[in-house]
């Protein structure tokens, strides 16, 4: 009888060297995770726990005391904080409601067969890369009643312009329409990419059926953006609730309080010392954005797997 050579051994009791190479190589992909939880656990979640600690305490940089729910308690106690919280949800819902109009039709424009279409790209999107802090600056000089272009713009049409950012009534909708112009351009580039992917047919399909301009954008552009819309409502409307830069930038919060939300409410603390107040501050903030973010994102979920 000849004898025959038995095939490797791969079961539990196999060597290490006879196990397949995929088996061995199955650990490679997950070591690429490594630096981005490294830096996710350094840069957020160490922080983040350290800022729910710090929130319980009346802290410095040398030194911090226990004092339990005390500073939640001071910060709901603050005078103001009840029309921070109008603002901030005013803000939020205003800014990310323009962004997802705007956003869709200007990608809906710079989709289509136009002259010129990647300069107008560039110049849209060109408010995106420009700092937060230096495009308030800029506003705030055009914006002034006396000698601001805006209001010297209107005057040639006669009319009077207000103080965009002295009055009660207009200034926080005037710091919201500047963040809408600075940030309607990262969501004029999520509809294009969302648009730009939507298969050709179904536009032949609606030519065929003799569909004009507004059929192809009833029924096919915008139910099948909506992951592109998904995503500008989700990513503008944590960036309003969460606006800080651009109202400190141009009003401070004022006309005395009227233009506050809650992350200027928080500053403010900070600024006056009050460490372990802020910080509270802070964490209710991230509270509030997941309350109201989780839940939204939850009925958003839905509907675009319903579509």
């Amino acid at each position: 009888m000849t004898k025959q050579h038995a095939g490797p051994r791969t079961g539990p009791g196999a060597p290490p060297h006879a196990r397949p190479a995929a088996t061995r190589k199955s650990a490679y992909p997950y070591a690429l995770y490594l630096p981005a939880a490294v830096v996710y656990l350094v840069i957020f979640l160490v922080p983040t726990v350290m800022a729910f600690y710090f929130a319980l305490t009346r802290w410095t940089l040398f030194d911090s005391t226990f004092v339990g729910l005390q500073n939640f308690r001071d910060f709901l106690a603050e005078q103001n904080l009840r029309i921070g919280f109008q603002n901030t949800i005013i803000y939020a819902v205003v800014t990310s409601g323009l962004k997802v109009v705007l956003g869709l039709l200007l990608g809906v424009l710079l989709t289509s067969r136009l002259r010129l279409r990647g300069f107008l790209r560039s110049v849209v999107f060109f408010p995106v890369l420009v700092s937060t802090v230096a495009v308030g600056i800029t506003f705030s000089a055009l914006l002034r009643p006396d000698t601001g272009l805006v209001n010297k713009t209107l005057a040639l049409a006669g009319i009077d312009g207000p103080d965009w950012l002295g009055d009660a009534g207009t200034a926080l909708l005037s710091v919201a329409l500047v963040d809408v112009w600075k940030g309607v351009g990262l969501a004029t580039v999520i509809y294009i990419a969302g648009i730009m992917s939507i298969p050709r047919d179904y536009y032949q399909a609606v030519a065929v059926d003799g569909g004009t301009a507004w059929h192809r954008f009833r029924h096919v552009t915008l139910p099948l953006s909506w992951p592109a819309t998904y995503s500008v409502i989700i990513l503008s409307f944590i960036g309003g609730l969460r606006s800080f830069d651009l109202i400190w930038t141009m009003t401070r919060g004022g006309p005395g309080f009227t233009s506050d939300t809650i992350a200027s409410i928080i500053y403010k603390q900070y600024q006056a010392g009050f460490f372990g107040l802020s910080t509270a501050g802070n964490v209710l903030l991230f509270l509030i954005v997941t309350a109201i973010v989780v839940p939204l994102n939850y009925v958003l979920g839905k509907r675009q797997v319903a579509a």
